[in-house]
Parts: C-alpha cells; structure tokens; sequence
C-alpha cells in the first residue's frame, strides 16, 4: 500500500504547492477528505496520499483554476451529476461526441429529444474507448448494456470499468471499489478507468 501513496511533504514538494493552497483545496471539497489518509510513521502521525490521483488532481487544478472559480471547480469534481440536458442538436453541435457512438446510443435506446447527464455520461464513456481503439463497434454495444444494467448500483466516484480480452473473447467489469486484478497471461487487460475521470471531462465539456 505505501508504494502507491505520497507523504504529505513530498506532495508538496513533486507538486510545487503550499501547505496553505493543499488546505484551502481541501477545504472547498477540490480534494476529497478520504484522500487524506493518516498513518502511523517511527515519526508518529503522517499524512499520505493516493499518490497518482493526487498528482494529477492538482495538475488539473492548477491548469484550470485561471478560467474556472474553486467552485465551479469543485463542481467539476463532485461526483454528483449536473442538472444539464442536451437536445440532440446541442450535443451534435457542440461536439461532445462522435455521431458514430451517437446512432449507437440510439440504435440501443431508441430515439429520444433530449439526454440526461447520466445519459450523456454513458454516451461519453463509450466514445471515448472507441476513439481510443480499445472497443470495436459490437464491444460497445456491449457496453452499453452493462453500464445500462448496473446504472443504478453505482457511484462514479468510487467505480472503474475494466475491459478484458483473452483469445478473441471480451467482457467488462465494473466494480463499485478500487479494483486491482490478477489475469491468467492470456487475458489481457485492455481499458482500466476510473469513472469520475470521465465525469469530470465530460463537466469540463459542458461547462
């Protein structure tokens, strides 16, 4: 566990901030509370960090804090969808998504007026593995499914969706807690995301 987290002196110090700018963060929820991980050191009391999230939270905030406010920011972060809806001519003309992933959306769900944000979310999580050439055409239609099915039983900011491919055969996990596996040296493991990255990519977008 100690290899993947940073102390709280190295944080700031990889990440050229200040002990006051980490705290006031904290404090407007653009860091979450359970990243703050206390532990016991020869020292006494340290703070650590989920090293890679924290590093690349605080490089997001710091690239966007100049054109964005901290809450607007921390809106950004919430786990918790916005109260946006695109109608069909919004999202096409905005660019949020191919029109690829879009006639798939509606060739799974039938046409529809307008989308949700979580509606918007599983549109942006599938055209963003198509783009990046990790799923073909039908592997998102599976997609599809599976976040349609487990829609309900999960949170984007504790869920991660992983794609696995062994001999031609594919299938997708989605676990509600940060997952580490172990596959057989057939399988390989195609996709691993976390599903509030997508989240806040998709807030950056509609913003």
């Amino acid at each position: 566990m100690m290899e993947n987290l940073i102390s709280k002196k190295d944080l700031l110090e990889a990440a050229n901030i200040s002990y006051g700018q980490l705290y006031r963060w904290k404090r407007k929820n653009l860091i979450p509370e359970n990243w703050f991980i206390r532990k016991s050191t020869f020292t006494g009391q340290e703070t650590f960090f989920p090293k890679d999230d924290m590093l690349l939270r605080i490089e997001k905030i710091k690239s966007l804090k100049d054109d964005l406010s901290l809450d607007e920011l921390a809106d950004m972060f919430s786990p918790s969808p916005t109260l946006t809806t695109l109608s069909v001519e919004e999202l096409t003309k905005r660019n949020i998504v191919s029109n690829t992933s879009l006639d798939m959306y509606i060739n799974h769900h039938g046409t529809t007026t307008s989308y949700t944000f979580n509606q918007l979310l599983t549109l942006y999580v599938l055209d963003k593995l198509l783009q990046t050439g990790e799923v073909n055409r039908s592997e998102g239609m599976d997609l599809l499914k599976v976040l349609d099915e487990n829609s309900k039983n999960l949170k984007s900011n504790e869920s991660e969706l992983i794609f696995i491919r062994k001999m031609g055969v594919s299938f997708f996990i989605l676990t509600p807690e940060p997952a580490k596996l172990f596959v057989e040296s057939q399988a390989k493991i195609i996709a691993h995301y976390k599903l509030n990255q997508f989240t806040e990519e998709l807030k950056l977008k509609l913003s």
